[in-house]
């Protein structure tokens, strides 16, 4: 008994394009062409984006502090450690959070601009 012999296998690609241009965002950023200009923008846009929303962050966290003072009134005629609580506040976790939250931004900002090299490095196509 003779196996019949199979076909050939033969590779099917989709999408042939030929003429196409490789964009090396690289040389599109050094240059200052249009699209290095969107990809330039876009980092400064995600920037400014971190940067707001983190000071609202402290912005609201500032203003958290006198509103509970105006609700709660005994809490500004508290003592801790011979400290009034609201000063105490101020000086032990105001300082603290507000360097977290620079921490915080560097951290992210340093990570925008990772993934933003990694856009930008990326030169080989799909």
């Amino acid at each position: 008994m003779t196996r019949p012999s199979r076909p050939q296998r033969e590779r099917v690609v989709l999408a042939h394009r030929r003429g196409t241009r490789v964009v090396h965002t690289r040389v599109e950023v050094q240059e200052q062409t249009e699209i290095g200009d969107a990809l330039v923008r876009g980092l400064v846009r995600a920037q400014l984006g971190l940067a707001l929303r983190l000071a609202a962050l402290v912005a609201g966290g500032m203003a958290a502090l006198p509103l509970l003072n105006a609700v709660f009134p005994e809490l500004s005629n508290a003592s801790v450690f011979g400290m009034r609580l609201n000063w105490l506040t101020l000086a032990v976790l105001v300082y603290p959070a507000l360097y977290g939250i620079g921490r915080l931004f560097i951290r992210l900002a340093e990570q925008g601009e990772r993934d933003f090299m990694g856009v930008v490095d990326d030169e080989s196509p799909p």
